[in-house]
């Protein structure tokens, strides 16, 4: 069930009836808490005992660490919590991943060893939920919360339908928005109708209609790509992936919204980033903030010198490719960023104190410089083997020698330039400004205007159907 598609608008529809006619609060979140189960049984039913186990094991051994006194025996609770948790994680993320590699080192050391196939299917939305319950079991260890007192409260956290298989990844305040009725407020209810209008419009038309289909006549064929078409479908799927996700998260905090809940926000205009830690907090900022508090921070952070930090910030981005998805290329694409991040640290340590880089033209062009290695990563994040990724790379920097057989027709060029410069100036004019801002210092009749036009290209303008990309993650 996807936002996409008009079973989620009757599913929806039906819930937000009975939502606000039930009275008891306690009543409504049990409502809500069967329907996001209904919502999850939809994709795959059996798994739902894994997103059952994940909560109950979470919520028992948060508290057994909770209540323990003795380091120790902290530390080994928290160890169970995790083998746990990432232990399902691994095993179905990376079960084949890992054999695969096992038997390539095998025949490397001339052992002829054939495994069975294991054929495992990944359970949608398991990394995000799977960090929700480990956000709520790590705080409490690191003693910034206590255990939650309601463990439907809990249970609703790990669940809650809108942002259960994509996120935004939540954290413990989403727990303490379970306390206090939601009342129906036409305003909110306008807000959230309106967020999932622009999250449809950036999903269905910009993504799905418009960059889709150039993205895939140059990753969905082998090859060698000419110029053009190396970085005219890159920079497709560099529009796409950005409206796809931040389709999905905006959608996600408008349904919210509709029901009376806060997610935070998960894109902040990262096309117009200066530099790439600035692209981190922009870009899917509720797992980029995940890494730095539970994996960057306790690693050490920038607090035992350079070398330190440097190692530091290449484990936070490689395991963060490797979070993505079981593959090297994931693995190359995260590396890549954590190289990105310690060359900028380095030059911002060099060259920091000369005042050039505070002119706004300077910066304007080092956000390009910025989006152009960006693309270069997604190349990558993309492809469907090393060898793929290394065709298109070497025909975006003219290197290849050999014949180009792929090419992408001129509109397809065209319409891919007028979306991508369209998202660049978008991004450059507001990159300081929420979307609340951005609307309130907005006449209401362009408001009006904007919403209609977008709700016509929706009904008109619907390419082929597409589930959400970060539904593989």
């Amino acid at each position: 069930m996807v936002f996409n598609s008009y079973t989620f608008a009757i599913f929806f529809l039906l819930v937000l009836i009975v939502y606000y006619t039930i009275k008891p609060w306690k009543i409504r979140k049990y409502f809500l808490l069967v329907v996001s189960y209904i919502f999850y049984l939809a994709w795959n039913p059996p798994f739902i005992i894994l997103l059952w186990l994940t909560t109950v094991v979470n919520w028992y051994l948060s508290k057994i660490i909770y209540r323990t006194n003795q380091a120790f025996v902290r530390r080994l609770f928290l160890l169970c919590a995790l083998v746990i948790n990432l232990g399902l994680l691994g095993f179905f993320k990376y079960g084949d991943f890992l054999l695969d590699n096992f038997t390539v080192l095998a025949k490397i050391a001339g052992i002829n060893y054939q495994p069975i196939q294991l054929g495992i299917v990944l359970p949608v939305g398991i990394s995000f939920y799977t960090f929700h319950t480990l956000s709520y079991t790590l705080e409490i260890y690191f003693g910034k919360i206590k255990p939650w007192h309601s463990f439907i409260d809990y249970a609703l956290f790990v669940t809650f339908f809108p942002q259960l298989v994509a996120g935004p990844i939540l954290r413990y305040s989403f727990l303490q928005q379970c306390e206090s009725p939601k009342a129906f407020s036409i305003a909110n209810f306008g807000w959230g109708l309106s967020l999932i209008v622009l999250g449809l419009f950036e999903k269905v038309v910009v993504a799905d209609a418009l960059l889709a289909p150039v993205t895939e006549s140059l990753y969905f064929v082998s090859g060698i790509p000419s110029f053009s078409a190396a970085w005219g479908g890159t920079l497709a799927f560099a529009g796409q992936i950005y409206c796809d996700f931040s389709g999905y998260s905006i959608c996600a905090i408008g349904a919210s919204q509709c029901l009376g809940f806060t997610l935070p926000k998960n894109f902040q205009f990262p096309y117009a980033s200066v530099g790439f830690s600035d692209f981190w907090r922009r870009w899917h900022i509720s797992l980029s903030s995940w890494l730095r508090d539970y994996l960057y921070i306790p690693l050490g952070g920038n607090r035992h010198g350079n070398l330190r930090t440097q190692i530091n910030l290449m484990i936070t981005m490689l395991l963060g490719g490797l979070w993505h998805g079981a593959s090297w290329t994931f693995v190359i694409w995260g590396g890549l960023h954590g190289i990105y991040l310690v060359l900028e640290r380095t030059l911002k340590k060099v060259l920091g104190h000369y005042s050039i880089w505070k002119y706004s033209g300077v910066q304007l062009l080092l956000s390009l410089v910025t989006f152009g290695l960006i693309c270069v990563t997604w190349v990558f994040f993309r492809a469907n083997s090393f060898t793929q990724a290394m065709n298109i790379i070497n025909a975006m920097v003219h290197i290849t020698s050999k014949p180009a057989n792929i090419v992408l027709s001129q509109q397809s060029l065209i319409t891919t330039l007028a979306v991508i410069f369209a998202i660049l100036v978008i991004h450059w004019l507001f990159r300081e400004k929420t979307l609340e801002e951005i609307v309130q210092q907005t006449p209401w009749w362009a408001i009006s205007i904007a919403l209609a036009t977008m709700l016509y290209a929706i009904a008109t303008l619907q390419g082929e159907d597409r589930s959400f990309i970060y539904f593989q993650f």
